[in-house]
């Protein structure tokens, strides 16, 4: 799944290429993605005709501001953006296709159809579904030690399923929660309120410096992410932990182990970050 990094260097490499482009139609050859308005028909009268502004970034939702409205789109599992040149051949995981003013194509791809789209109207984004129950930024000031560590006390799941919940903190997802937990030296099945305050301090200055040097590197380029210009990334050659089961740790040497917490892969090196109850 594409994380924030993935998330935003798609919103950097798309938002030059179609801002001020105007939509002349769209086709749906999937309305499963569609949810707001539910009616396909409603939702292309509705943003057809209008510009594209700027896009923004929330966690893992891309916000394409247009004059009046706004659309909201999670890339879920292997969404992706690209632009074609009008005429140019459809694949069938092509599902919406926005054709443009200046004669080329943004399509939106998704092999397993989880992706979704909402409109709403500027002003009204932040106020209901999908957006309204997703937590700080990580790159918000916001974000501090003190915020997060106030949340880890209040659950007691494992850390590595609270720092997925999107409530707490958004746009984290499986690699990065893995690279933070490691460099913070905190095992992925420790309970959250456990967490003392000098960790919450490593943790949060962590996630942040993970989630930035990924943003620098132009995301992982992990399964099949590129970014909308079919470039990959290249943070994975950085990646300490995740995917790096039966390899020495690079800090200890100690063999990375891969088990299951929370019902997702979990990567960790059983040295540097010991079990503590």
């Amino acid at each position: 799944m594409p994380e924030l990094p993935e998330v935003e260097t798609v919103r950097r490499t798309l938002e030059p290429i179609i801002q001020g482009q105007r939509i002349e139609s769209i086709t749906i050859h999937y309305p499963g993605i569609i949810k707001e308005p539910t009616d396909t028909e409603a939702f292309k009268h509705r943003i057809t005709n209008q510009q594209f502004q700027k896009i923004d970034r929330l966690g893992k939702f891309l916000l394409f501001y247009l004059e009046d409205d706004v659309m909201i789109s999670h890339l879920r599992m292997e969404g992706r953006y690209g632009i074609y040149e009008a005429g140019e051949p459809v694949d069938a995981h092509t599902h919406v296709i926005f054709s443009l003013d200046n004669g080329k194509e943004l399509r939106y791809r998704d092999v397993r159809k989880f992706g979704t789209m909402h409109v709403k109207a500027i002003g009204e984004e932040h106020d209901s579904k999908p957006i309204n129950q997703l937590g700080v930024e990580p790159f918000d000031k916001s974000f501090t030690t003190e915020h997060l560590f106030k949340r880890l006390q209040k659950t007691t799941r494992m850390i590595k399923p609270a720092l997925l919940d999107q409530s707490i903190v958004t746009g984290l997802g499986n690699i990065y929660v893995d690279e933070a937990l490691f460099w913070s030296h905190i095992h992925p099945e420790r309970r959250a309120n456990t967490i003392t305050e000098e960790e919450a301090v490593e943790l949060q200055r962590f996630i942040v410096k993970v989630l930035q040097d990924a943003v620098d590197q132009g995301g992982s380029s992990v399964r099949s992410y590129v970014n909308s210009l079919g470039e990959v990334g290249m943070f994975q050659l950085q990646l300490a932990v995740y995917a790096k089961e039966t390899e020495p740790c690079k800090m200890c040497e100690t063999i990375i182990e891969k088990i299951k917490v929370g019902g997702r892969g979990t990567h960790f090196c059983p040295n540097c970050q010991p079990i503590i109850e």
